[in-house]
């Protein structure tokens, strides 16, 4: 029978060993750990996020601060308002809500983060640490570290003798994720856009992680038979069977016929999410132990 990978519940077990780590590290004198969100101007959906990215710190014992600038707001600002962050000795982790309006540049803004304090894992010294197989001083990218933790769930640490295949090549995901399952000695394959023939390197993989945007773009005939499959893509899609004008989440893969063939699957919503989440948490926690010369917890 198919293993439908629960990651409400592989997140949840998170969160909680993060909230006793933080507990713990208040108890030996040191501070709650400090997490700066930092949103720009007033969209909808990245509002949301932050919210529940503030409820779970609060939630963690953390110290969560939220700084919201108007959506006009100069790349100046911005970047004054990370550097205040930077040398602020009550922050361990900060995070800056993207998208940001099309009037400034992500990029320069994520690479004035201190490493230590960039929780999302996307500074140029955290991805050349994964590079180069240093998982211990580095903080990881949150969504391609969470994967990893259900890959685990299946597998354990050890992918000696695994074929995987990531579909996407981004630096947010696809070359991180690629990484970590190297770090673990899986055989790694990159497929994207450009790949030749990516049902025929799917049929290849013992663990498949899709990573690319394309609603249930990968079918069960692209699966060897077995297989795990990891499922990061969120997309919208018309569901009219709900009435007029609704929609539904679904993944990069197409869930129902794929969970005939793999052995164990992520579902679209409930799996690779709520992972995401509780690593932005993990590396919170992680960066307050580093900074308080305490022995970091791992995930």
């Amino acid at each position: 029978m198919t293993i439908v990978i629960d990651g409400k519940a592989i997140a949840a077990s998170v969160i909680e060993a993060v909230t006793v780590a933080a507990t713990s590290l208040e108890s030996a004198g040191h501070r709650k750990p400090g997490l700066a969100v930092v949103i720009v101007g007033d969209d909808p959906a990245s509002h949301t996020y932050v919210g529940a990215k503030s409820r779970m710190a609060k939630q963690c014992g953390f110290n969560s601060i939220q700084h919201t600038l108007s959506a006009g707001a100069s790349q100046d600002e911005l970047m004054a308002l990370v550097a205040s962050l930077n040398i602020d000795p009550d922050i361990d982790g900060i995070l800056v809500q993207l998208p940001l309006p099309k009037h400034l540049d992500s990029e320069p803004v994520i690479q004035s983060i201190l490493p230590e304090k960039d929780v999302d894992g996307l500074h140029i010294v955290n991805a050349g640490k994964l590079a180069t197989g240093d998982l211990k001083t580095g903080l990881i990218s949150c969504t391609p570290a969470g994967a990893m933790i259900l890959v685990r769930e299946i597998y354990g640490s050890d992918l000696s003798g695994l074929n995987a295949l990531v579909i996407g090549r981004s630096n947010l995901f696809g070359k991180p994720m690629a990484q970590l399952l190297l770090n673990a000695n899986a055989t790694v394959t990159i497929g994207h856009s450009r790949s030749r023939d990516l049902p025929a390197l799917a049929r290849q993989a013992d663990i498949l992680v899709a990573a690319v945007g394309r609603p249930q773009m990968v079918k069960s005939d692209w699966l060897k038979p077995g297989a795990t499959v990891i499922d990061v893509g969120i997309n919208r899609v018309d569901a009219p069977e709900k009435g007029e004008g609704k929609f539904k989440l679904v993944g990069d893969v197409s869930f129902d016929e794929c969970a005939s063939v793999a052995k164990a699957i992520s579902p679209v919503p409930g799996g690779v999410g709520p992972m995401t989440i509780a690593m932005l948490m993990a590396n919170t926690v992680i960066a307050a132990h580093r900074r308080a010369g305490v022995a970091a917890p791992s995930f």
